[in-house]
Order: structure tokens, then C-alpha cells, then sequence
């Protein structure tokens, strides 16, 4: 009997608040250490199964581009689509104080009861999808009722980053392998399609930092309006995240650093399920901004991790777009939608299941008597 990796260190993922730094710090290098390249060769016979198809080559265009990269992910020419999951991450933010959201900070939690009620956005789309949401509090404010909602809280929000840094090394380090710890508890349930969500009033400005210092693009050209600033609102809130670059100097050659200093815990832990699932040879759909700069912190600290990664939709928000370039993506929705939760990326996951099921169900030249050519 084959023991699963989250079985063959259960007993520190359930001790991870107690765990040594050190401890910590291995954990995450066996992670990035871990990952490996998708499998070519299954990449290649699953193109070479579509090119048998009743279709000129290529023509499914980006259906047959998702269908190789989960071959080679699953590292089979005919992988299969098992169980499907919104793994969705909260957190508040402490530079909510400095203005720069249009929503008060009590809706993070508000919303997090909406979400496990199966009420908001992201539970329509997922159902529509027939995915679960999969909700984890690792960073909010206020108390939830019942307590053990809170079991995986870091702390209670992140501090203020025009002050000093938002957490710690080590709560950013706690932050990344709770989140590596859910995706790896979900994959050990037998889903085997994962996607991005959170929630966090503030968090496009967390994002918006962390996506400025890893690509090195004007704060100007990232920062949007979040939830509907505008005008001078939005000046400001692209000031405070220049102040907050400058006061704390992330470094970004460090991904763990810039973390710490100008992120956020949901977006840390967002970063650990991305590289759990790479880890575990798992795609992971990305959503809008949020999870895409926790992608770009997963590719920082694991290049190949991009490489599991499926794009969705183009967020309404400029830096996701900016950010989604600089890990070699392009979106595949153009829907204008803004509102996280994991809402754009459920969406996706019928055109993969789509993908599969052109490769499974279509028939071939030679089935169906279709006269073959080049073309």
C-alpha cells in the first residue's frame, strides 16, 4: 500500500504552530525541492492523440494546449479529472487603516460566513462547476463562531505596511505551508483539479505591492480600484503602497522577505497550495489578482511551479494582467470581472474538463472515415 505524502509527515502538518523555525524552514525547501518538470513524453503522446481527431491540427487551440499541459502534469497521455476544489484563503489587512479600500474590513468575515453558508458568488460558480469551496480563515480579526473555524489562524490580521512589515518571517512561513497543508489534506481526498480563492478587504493592496517589487512595473501601472476607489482615492492608496515599498525595502530576490514585509497571510497561504499542488503533480487554476501575485511569489521561490499553473480570466484590476505576462501566461477569458473569491477561476474548470473530453470523446480520422490530409 502506497502511503500518500501528506500521510508521511501528518504529524508535523498537524503541529505546525508549534514547529521549530528550522523545522519550518526544511519544510518548505522539501516542497520547492520536490517539484519537478511535467512529463514530456505524456505531454507529447496527448498531442499526438489530438492530431488523430476529425480537425485540422491544432485547431482547438487553447483546448488542446490545457489537455497537454495536464497530461504532462498527471504524467499520463489520458489523465482524468477525478474531484475539483476552490481552495479559498481569508485574511485581514492592518493598511486597511490608511484608507485604501472603499469596504469596511468586517465584511472579510461577514463574507466568510456567506461563503460556508454556500451564498456568495464563488459557491454559485463552483456548484455550477461542480466543485467545492474549501474555506480556511489563516489570518482574519475578529473571533468566529464556532472557535474551531479559527484553527488555522496565524493571527489576527496582518500589521499595517505603511508601519513596518506585515508579519513575521516566520508567520509568513507558518502562512505558506498552512496553505500547503490544505491542498495537501484536499489531494489526499482525492481531488486532483484545484483552484485559487480568498477573501480580504484590502488585499489588492498587499498585491498590488508584491507585484510591483517582483517585476519591477510602476506601482501606477498595477494599482486599480480595488472595491471602487476612484480619483484621488486611487492616488492615494498607489502612494501608500510606494511609502510602504520604501519604509520596508523588500527584497525581491527573496521571495519570503517580500512576503513578510508588504503581503498578506492569505495571499502567503494562497503561495503554499500553489506549490503543494505543484509538488503533488496537481494543476492549480489561478484567479484574479490576488492569486496571481501568490503566484508569482510560488514561481520566485520554485520556477517550475508555472508550469502547473492554468490561467482563467483577465482581471479588471491592471497588475494581473502585467503579472500573468511575467510568468509566461496569457488569460483565456476576457469577462470583466473583479471580484476574487476564486469566482473566475471556478469558471475554468469546465473548459479543462472540456479539454480532456475532446481527447477522450472525439473521434479519430480513422473511427469515423473522415478523409485524413495535411492540413
Amino acid at each position: 500500500m502506497t502511503i500518500s505524502k501528506y500521510h508521511q509527515q501528518h504529524e508535523v502538518w498537524q503541529n505546525l504552530k508549534s514547529a521549530d523555525s528550522n523545522v519550518l524552514e526544511a519544510m518548505l525547501q522539501k516542497i520547492i525541492d520536490g517539484i519537478e518538470e511535467p512529463d514530456r513524453e505524456s505531454a507529447a503522446a496527448m498531442e499526438r492523440r489530438l492530431d488523430a481527431k476529425i480537425k485540422p491540427r491544432k485547431s482547438l487551440g487553447v483546448l488542446e494546449d490545457i489537455a497537454q499541459q495536464l497530461a504532462g502534469i498527471y504524467r499520463t497521455p489520458h489523465p482524468k479529472i477525478k474531484k475539483k476544489a476552490v481552495l479559498l484563503m481569508a485574511g485581514d489587512h492592518g493598511v486597511v487603516a490608511e484608507g485604501v479600500s472603499a469596504a469596511p474590513q468586517e465584511i472579510t468575515a461577514q463574507m466568510f460566513y456567506s461563503f460556508l453558508a454556500g451564498k456568495a458568488g464563488i459557491n454559485v460558480l463552483a456548484r455550477h462547476a461542480g466543485a467545492e469551496v474549501i474555506c480556511t480563515d489563516v489570518g482574519m480579526v475578529p473571533p468566529l463562531n464556532p472557535p474551531e473555524l479559527m484553527t488555522n489562524r496565524i493571527k489576527n490580521g496582518t500589521d499595517n505596511i505603511m508601519h513596518g512589515p506585515a508579519m513575521t518571517r516566520r508567520e509568513a512561513l507558518l502562512a505558506i505551508l498552512t496553505g500547503a497543508k490544505i491542498a495537501a489534506e484536499t489531494i489526499d481526498s482525492g481531488y486532483n483539479l484545484l483552484a485559487t480563492g480568498e477573501v480580504g478587504i484590502g488585499n489588492t493592496t498587499p498585491s498590488s505591492a508584491l507585484i510591483a517589487v517582483f517585476t519591477g512595473e510602476k506601482v501606477e501601472d498595477i494599482t486599480g480600484s480595488g472595491t471602487g476607489l476612484k480619483n484621488e482615492a486611487l492616488r492615494h492608496k498607489q502612494t501608500v503602497i510606494k511609502k510602504a515599498i520604501e519604509i520596508n525595502k523588500p527584497d525581491p530576490e527573496s521571495p519570503l522577505d517580500t512576503l513578510a514585509k508588504i503581503g498578506g497571510l492569505e495571499i502567503a497561504a494562497l503561495t503554499g497550495v500553489i506549490l503543494e499542488a505543484a509538488y503533488q503533480h496537481v494543476p492549480i487554476v489561478l484567479d484574479g489578482i490576488i492569486s496571481t501575485a501568490a503566484a508569482l511569489a510560488a514561481a520566485k521561490l520554485a520556477p517550475r511551479t508555472t508550469a502547473y499553473m492554468i490561467s482563467s480570466h483577465n482581471s479588471e484590476e491592471p497588475g494581473h494582467c502585467l503579472a500573468l505576462k511575467y510568468l509566461g501566461l496569457q488569460p483565456r477569458l476576457e469577462i470583466h470581472m473583479r471580484l476574487g473569491e476564486g469566482t473566475g477561476a471556478a469558471l475554468m474548470f469546465p473548459i479543462v474538463e472540456a479539454a480532456l473530453k475532446i481527447a477522450d470523446e472525439m473521434a479519430t480520422f480513422e473511427d469515423a472515415g473522415v478523409t485524413d490530409g495535411d492540413f
